[in-house]
């Protein structure tokens, strides 16, 4: 199939590469030109596992391309897939605009297209956006909705660090469309994709990231708050959980299930505040969804308070971007850790193999000019000096180099985020939670 991707950050970026993996012709579209000339040269424009490899082969191919031009784009494929942000306000308010101007563009095309088209959103968005993009497309094409066009709501399960591997392996591919031909050929699309596939209405295709991700985040702040009383109690809430992740009937999967820090990016915080909106705009009381941004929140003192009692003043923070395997500052509660002892006069290191200065744009760069917009004079890509320079080192990834950091530096001390795999405990170590 011949397929257009409008937005080429991390779902479109791995959705261009994965869909030309599987023999489609794939072109992207956005309104970057240092993304678009990465694309054209045959490298991805972020830093996700297999990605450089995929698009790379499939760029040689001549199975990938990328373009400014929305209505080439269009005219040219079948099927358009819109990948574009949608962050949140404030009042945790979806900022629909992108997804609105790229329906318009898509409309505009297709007023000159004389064969039917298929809208593909899979951006989250909230409950009603899937009628409203149809509108959209059909006052900017003259042309009827499931006549000349489909919209189908088609949400990601992706997870930064781990996306191409996710985008093959999905717990289930959810179609939400009213047209039955839509519906058929974008199942034809995902053909080799190891995941059952799951049609149903679209309501329900808008909602479910939602419910995903707000259920995710809670998993993640409950499973802390057991830690942080388990440590009080001198329990291994570790070995705990894994027991209590045993019971795969009623407790589900353990993903998320593991005590350690504050969770963060652009995904759970942004859903987690939808969803809450979506409540308070019902005059509903959803106190337990109230209160996890608030556990959250609490989370992060209790690592910044952990540092202040150590009452020194050079810190390292081992790890930046919200989770490894990624180079996205967006939302990490690493960065704003970093900004708070920054602000506190604190000296502050970091190390982060993933994250190259040179390289972050977009809203990735907006989100750390405005945290941390010194951050270059911070960062280093030596891990041994960081640490001589520190007097209290923060581990924030789970990464193998940074497994005996502790044994390796004995005069200095170690705050553990997130329970680097097998590291040995020492009396210059501790665990935010256990």
């Amino acid at each position: 199939m011949k397929i257009s991707i409008f937005g080429l950050g991390y779902v479109g970026c791995v959705s261009l590469a994965c869909l030309a993996e599987n023999g489609h012709n794939v072109t992207g579209v956005d309104v970057v030109p240092h993304k678009i000339d990465l694309i054209n040269k045959g490298k991805a424009t972020i830093i996700e596992k297999d990605i450089d490899e995929i698009l790379l082969a499939n760029w040689e191919k001549g199975n990938i391309s990328a373009t400014s031009n929305y209505k080439e784009a269009v005219l040219n494929t079948e099927i358009s897939i819109i990948c574009v942000g949608t962050p949140s306000d404030v009042n945790g308010h979806l900022n629909l605009n992108a997804i609105y101007q790229t329906a318009e563009q898509i409309g505009a095309a297709l007023k000159e297209k004389d064969g039917f088209h298929i809208a593909i959103i899979r951006s989250t968005v909230l409950p009603g956006t899937n009628e409203k993009i149809g509108n959209i497309i059909a006052e900017h094409s003259g042309k009827k909705r499931n006549e000349g066009f489909a919209v189908v709501s088609n949400p990601e399960f992706l997870r930064e660090g781990s996306a191409v591997k996710d985008y093959y392996n999905p717990p289930v591919t959810v179609i939400g469309t009213d047209s039955d031909f839509a519906s058929q050929k974008i199942s034809e699309m995902y053909e080799g994709i190891n995941a059952p596939i799951k049609k149903t209405n679209i309501e329900i295709a808008e909602l479910i990231k939602y419910v995903n991700n707000s259920f995710h985040a809670l998993k993640v702040s409950f499973a802390n708050e057991v830690g942080n009383i388990c440590k009080k109690m001198n329990i291994d809430s570790h070995e705990l959980m894994d027991l209590f992740c045993m019971d795969t009937q009623l407790n589900l999967s353990p993903y998320y299930l593991k005590p350690g820090f504050a969770f963060g990016g652009s995904c759970l915080p942004k859903d987690l505040k939808a969803f809450k909106t979506m409540a308070h705009d019902f005059y509903l009381e959803s106190p337990v969804l109230n209160s996890i941004l608030d556990s959250n929140e609490s989370q992060k003192n209790q690592a910044l308070n952990l540092i202040l009692n150590k009452k020194s003043k050079k810190v390292g923070i081992l790890g930046l971007s919200f989770k490894k395997g990624t180079d996205d500052l967006r939302y990490s509660p690493v960065v704003e850790l970093a900004e708070s002892l920054l602000g506190k006069g604190f000296s502050v290191s970091i190390y982060d193999r993933n994250v190259n200065i040179s390289k972050i744009s977009g809203t990735n760069k907006a989100y750390i000019d405005k945290h941390i917009p010194h951050l270059s004079e911070l960062i280093s890509d030596d891990l041994k000096k960081v640490i001589e320079d520190s007097e209290t080192i923060i581990i924030s990834h789970n990464v193998p180099e940074f497994k005996d950091v502790n044994l390796r530096f004995s005069n200095k001390h170690f705050i553990d985020l997130v329970k680097v795999k097998d590291i040995v405990p020492s009396a210059n170590y501790e665990g935010i939670c256990w």
